[in-house]
């Protein structure tokens, strides 16, 4: 009698389903374990699952469009070896992902242990402190080129702050903003939806559930796939080759490591001198909405504050930006963040520019705030008080000098462009190596690092890394901004095109834009580039790649763009350099 096995779906992650999309096999095939069997997709990556026997295919059990899940059955094969006997085990295998396999050159390094005399929970030849966007993307990219790799996280799921409490969650919130205030505004034009039913509840649900959960959970599956082993719990380093991690419940577990690349992160900034209390929040806790106040006011003037600003605005706070610099969002050229602040004017109750805060105090009947301006003084209640005043680098609270890492006063640590510390066997990327504090900075940054430690020979050399404010409207810039070139005294010309000159500006009823491309004026190549407007934080990466590549405006202009959109207002701009606009009129020089 033939001896049949029945070969089921292995641990595929925390999926409920994936997709079938292709059925690689058909009956009478002859296979080898490891072959693969199926692909299917999820909303992450497309996988081969493999067979786990070797045998000939007798029937098969699904087909594509199935949604299959850990335990379904793939299909049965008559083994080879009679004499091999099934195994009920857990169907452990390896799942291939489709990402490009790259061989790096061999490294010989020393084992650990002649390194140092440790007693470890676990040995690796790559440890990642962190999980943020770049902290994965170096654990994964790490893995792909053949590493074993440990990833530490002390929150419950893959991300970091940006995907747990950061990023992510804030545009959640920012694009229901949006949508109420689309509806408000859509009245001016005929089409009124009346004043928003808001459920908190739903809100907070959705954000946690549709948004962060979905991209975390994906994160935890593609480590299992990658065979990543994920640690959570908070690291410190005790020696140049160990991390200490403390999990939630108090347990100690140690990592002895070949390698380690910290992307450890930071944290907010606190407010000197201000006691603890949930109506004084930080930017964590304003994306947790706990209820809607009747005055808000946010510290500090810059990106984030703003953003959330936009969001308890919508939501019906008033709100009350103060700022101790002279002009909102600092680093962007001023032309860029008017028409952002006109907007903010109209519907904030306050934006208090060259304002010190003095205090912050939290009484009964609310956050009694006092300023300081032009010499005065002035007092306000507000409900609740956002504090924003930027973020600090964790190189300190990671214990990084215990590995001799060399680390500032304010707890940066420095690296060299293939993202090397001092200390040779340690990288460091992401916020912790400097500004900009971008994720997307920090996950290329990620990438180099890893293909460092597997031998590649690869550098980060970025020209241009683009910063946006998802703010209504969006702010974006790339590259050299024009109060740069002044400070620097480098010779430039720049060229504006105004929204109100776009058609598709002025259909959407946002026409306050504006589209500018700043050139070297020796070369003629893009150096910069900044755009104020409804989706400029899209509309930046063309100009980005223009940079890299050295696109001057003749390349631009002639560049086709498709009409009407928001898109090509930068090959106006760049006409407007040229001298070949034709929807603008503007006297001959």
């Amino acid at each position: 009698m033939a001896n049949t096995f029945q070969i089921t779906v292995p641990d595929i992650g925390n999926f409920d389903s994936v997709e079938v999309i292709e059925v690689i096999v058909k009956i009478g095939d002859t296979i080898k374990k490891e072959d693969s069997l199926i692909t299917v997709e999820s909303d992450k990556a497309s996988m081969d699952i493999p067979s786990t026997h070797e045998g000939k295919v007798t029937k098969i059990d699904l087909k594509v469009g199935d949604k299959i899940k850990q335990g379904s059955n793939i299909l049965v094969i008559e083994l080879s070896e009679p004499s091999e006997k099934p195994q009920k085990a857990e169907n452990k295998t390896e799942i291939k992902v489709e990402v490009k396999k790259e061989v790096p050159p061999q490294v010989p390094t020393e084992t650990i242990a002649k390194k140092s005399n440790l007693t470890s929970t676990h040995e690796t030849e790559v440890v990642v402190l962190g999980s943020g966007p770049g902290g994965y993307t170096a654990a994964f990219r790490a893995a792909d080129l053949g590493k074993k790799v440990v990833l530490i996280e002390r929150y419950s799921t893959l991300g970091g702050v940006c995907l747990n409490v950061g990023c992510i969650p804030s545009k959640a919130l920012l694009h229901t903003a949006k949508v109420i205030t689309d509806a408000e505004e859509t009245a001016e034009h005929g089409v009124s939806f009346g004043d928003p039913k808001i459920d908190l509840e739903k809100i907070r649900h959705w954000k946690a559930h549709d948004v962060v959960d979905k991209l975390t959970q994906g994160l935890g599956a593609m480590a299992k796939q990658r065979q990543v082993t994920v640690i959570q719990g908070v690291g410190e380093f005790t020696s140049s080759h160990q991390i200490k991690v403390t999990k939630a419940d108090g347990q100690i577990e140690t990592i002895a490591f070949e390698h380690c690349i910290i992307a450890a992160g930071s944290q907010s900034t606190k407010f000197p001198g201000v006691k603890d209390d949930p109506r004084i929040m930080d930017s964590t806790d304003a994306l947790e909405l706990k209820d809607i106040p009747k005055r808000l006011l946010i510290v500090g003037g810059g990106i984030i504050g703003l953003e959330m600003g936009t969001v308890y605005d919508a939501l019906g706070s008033r709100v009350s930006v103060v700022e101790l610099s002279d002009g909102l969002m600092q680093g962007c050229d001023r032309d860029l963040v008017r028409p952002l602040q006109k907007r903010m004017e109209k519907r904030f109750e306050k934006i208090m520019l060259n304002t010190k805060v003095n205090t912050i105090e939290a009484k009964a009947d609310g956050i009694h705030v006092n300023f300081e301006f032009e010499g005065k003084l002035d007092s306000q209640v507000y409900d609740r008080v956002l504090i924003a005043i930027g973020r600090r680098p964790n190189g300190k609270a990671i214990k990084a000098d215990l590995a001799g890492v060399n680390v500032t006063e304010q707890g940066f640590i420095t690296a060299n462009k293939q993202m090397r510390t001092n200390v040779s066997h340690i990288f460091a990327i992401g916020d912790i190596v400097g500004q900009p504090m971008l994720a997307h900075k920090a996950t290329h940054e990620g990438k180099v690092a890893a293909e460092v430690i597997a031998g590649l020979k690869v550098e980060f050399q970025a020209i241009a890394i683009p910063y946006v404010a998802y703010t209504d409207p969006e702010v974006a810039w790339a590259g050299m901004t024009e109060t740069e070139a002044k400070l620097k005294n480098i010779e430039i010309e720049k060229a504006s095109f105004p929204w109100a000159a776009s058609g598709r500006a002025l259909a959407m009823n946002r026409s306050e834009g504006t589209t500018k491309l700043i050139f070297d004026k020796e070369t003629h190549r893009l150096i910069g580039a900044g755009i104020s407007g409804i989706n400029a934080g899209e509309l930046i990466a063309e100009t980005v790649l223009a940079i890299e590549m050295g696109a001057d405006a003749h390349d631009l202009g002639l560049t086709i763009h498709p009409h009407p959109t928001l898109s090509e207002t930068v090959c106006f701009a760049a006409e407007v350099k040229e001298g070949t606009i034709t929807d603008l009129y503007l006297k001959k020089r």
